[in-house]
């Protein structure tokens, strides 16, 4: 029970740490939704949910998180 409640908190503090890469918009939307896919096949797969379907739920969080943020928002070492 905890591992179905510790990797989809895991992988939001991902995407919310990581989405952010980009300066436009749709920059952040796909390098969030390739961080998102990527964990989330993972994560999937370890949880039992599949790899297909954790891709599928994390790549969708990620690039939504990813157009949400802004640049400014984020200090990524600048």
């Amino acid at each position: 029970m905890i591992r179905n409640i510790l990797a989809p908190a895991l992988l939001a503090a991902g995407l919310i740490c990581l989405a952010g890469c980009g300066y436009s918009p749709g920059q952040r939307a796909l390098s969030g939704g390739a961080i998102g896919a990527g964990g989330g096949a993972i994560i999937g797969a370890a949880t039992g949910m599949g790899a297909g379907t954790g891709a599928l739920i994390g790549g969708g969080a990620g690039a939504l998180t990813g157009a949400a943020t802004n640049h400014n928002q984020l200090n990524l070492g600048n």
